[in-house]
């Protein structure tokens, strides 16, 4: 198998195959924390450093592996790489450590990892399989941090708000009063149900832009098909 180029791998990761929005992978996490921007933000972080990570790994040690052992090798690849940014996280960003909870370890469980990993990194070079990762992972984390973003202002009104979980006492002011201060909040926004409708509906936007690209790809095709019918008649003096 050919190995994609590096704007296939880009577009695959961003658009075509989004994790989130096509393969439908991860959703766990993607509808249980992202009440919030800075939730979105941090969950994103985690699992491209981790996706980036393991996919390089995978891909160092691919030759190596026996087919039997290479789900299990992968897995405790992610494993040591969740591990990682469990402990930076703790040392950095306790607070928002303790926000997301569970859901920073069950980044082992991603299936979008994992499916990565043995889809992608272990049958690829290693460059390929790094880029893949990035994307993929940037593409996750795009995805979070609208739902974060919408739910949001939404739920509360607001935009940035607990920056500083984040970023330290330099964001605490970024709180951003979007829908103004007497807003009172919709509460089915930030609870669970209100993730799976925003992600329905990105969902539904994508696939609406994707129908409407293709429209517009076999129109235009139409036309140069057309125009080759063209019959030019006449004489040359």
């Amino acid at each position: 198998m050919a190995t994609p180029s590096y704007s296939e791998i880009t577009h695959n990761g961003l658009w075509k195959n989004n994790p989130a929005l096509v393969q439908l992978l991860g959703l766990c996490p993607l509808l249980a924390v992202t009440g919030s921007v800075v939730n979105a933000i941090g969950l994103g972080l985690a699992t491209t450093a981790v996706l980036a990570c393991s996919n390089l790994a995978v891909s160092l040690v691919r030759h190596q592996m026996p087919e039997t052992v290479r789900l299990p090798a992968s897995v405790m690849i992610i494993a040591t790489f969740v591990t990682c940014a469990e402990l930076l996280m703790k040392a950095f960003t306790y607070e928002l450590y303790l926000v997301l909870g569970i859901f920073i370890p069950l980044i082992v469980t991603n299936c979008a990892i994992l499916g990565r990993a043995d889809a992608f990194a272990s049958k690829n070079p290693i460059l390929p399989s790094l880029l893949d990762g990035l994307m993929m992972g940037v593409g996750f984390s795009a995805v979070l941090i609208v739902i974060g973003a919408v739910r949001e202002i939404i739920g509360r009104g607001t935009l940035f708000s607990d920056m500083d979980l984040l970023l330290g006492p330099m964001a605490a002011n970024w709180t951003l009063p979007v829908l103004g201060q007497d807003y009172s909040g919709f509460l089915v926004a930030v609870l669970p149900p209100g993730a799976f409708l925003v992600a329905g509906l990105l969902i539904a936007a994508k696939n609406a832009i994707d129908a409407n690209a293709e429209k517009r790809r076999k129109a235009q095709a139409n036309v140069v098909t057309g125009s080759k019918r063209v019959r030019t008649t006449g004489k040359i003096q």
